[in-house]
């Protein structure tokens, strides 16, 4: 069967709203290969008064059109929805769940007997500023539909391939991590106003100081230790900085931060 649209969008909230901008923005799909669903009309109004994308009138038209269904919607809702759409996939479609905590062995057994091809992706927030990164679990996809897939994904940001076993650490990192680099740019400006600088600047000085230092370890190759030791001189203002970090044990509370978030994806996966 011919298909419509390269992309199905089910949900279009903050994720899933951004990924449809983001990807029609950058050039990655046309605004007519785009149809959407929300149970909020005004959202998918919205981006079709926007982009020019299509507002589908349920979420088994938008299944039946699209080469690429996404699920943005919450992880509580996407049995139901899945369920709902089973009747409208066929073998040459992709369902693509971006639900936390959703394994693809609960889609499989909400589909029952269609068989679409199944991926698993987690974004991050920084999607929403084309700064994202998605990691991608699609065991035994062909590779031109995920390749296609990437394709569109990769306009919002970095995209790397993992084994669905590594999906809880990746919630926790990825998915999870902005929110705890958000905590640091905060200490940082709190810690700037502090020492006498007014909050807008201390915030602006924060913030970039994340950004670049991330940059300098993308672009630089080198190791994130590497790059700390050139910044500390011996005696120096850093090392003063960084003994008081180490008295806090900082290190340790990002690490126990991620595993805690890790534990809590894995219990959502095994519906604890």
């Amino acid at each position: 069967m011919a298909r419509t649209c390269t992309l199905g969008m089910i949900g279009v909230g903050n994720m899933g709203g951004a990924l449809v901008r983001g990807m029609v923005a950058a050039g990655a799909v046309s605004p007519e290969k785009v149809i959407v669903s929300d149970a909020d009309d005004s959202r998918t109004a919205a981006l079709s008064d926007d982009l020019g994308v299509r507002a589908a009138r349920s979420n088994e038209e938008l299944a039946r059109e699209s080469e690429y269904v996404v699920l943005a919607v919450k992880p509580g809702a996407v049995g139901a929805v899945t369920r709902e759409i089973a009747g409208a996939l066929g073998e040459d479609q992709t369902l693509v769940s971006i639900a936390a905590g959703v394994p693809l062995s609960r889609l499989r057994e909400a589909l029952g007997q269609a068989v679409p091809t199944l991926v698993r992706v987690m974004p991050n927030t920084p999607a929403l500023v084309r700064a994202g990164v998605f990691a991608v679990a699609a065991p035994g996809a062909p590779d031109e539909r995920v390749a296609r897939l990437k394709q569109l994904l990769g306009a919002m940001g970095d995209v790397v391939d993992v084994g669905e076993g590594m999906m809880d650490a990746v919630t926790a990192l990825s998915g999870s991590g902005p929110a705890f680099v958000f905590v640091m740019i905060e200490a940082l400006a709190e810690g700037g106003v502090a020492a006498g600088l007014p909050p807008a600047v201390a915030q602006r000085l924060a913030t970039q100081t994340v950004e670049g230092a991330a940059r300098m370890v993308r672009e630089t190759g080198e190791h994130p230790g590497a790059l700390k030791d050139a910044v500390a001189s011996p005696g120096g203002t850093t090392v003063a900085g960084l003994a008081e970090l180490q008295r806090a044990d900082f290190r340790g509370a990002v690490s126990a931060a991620v595993r805690a978030a890790a534990r809590r994806a894995q219990e959502l996966s095994t519906g604890s």
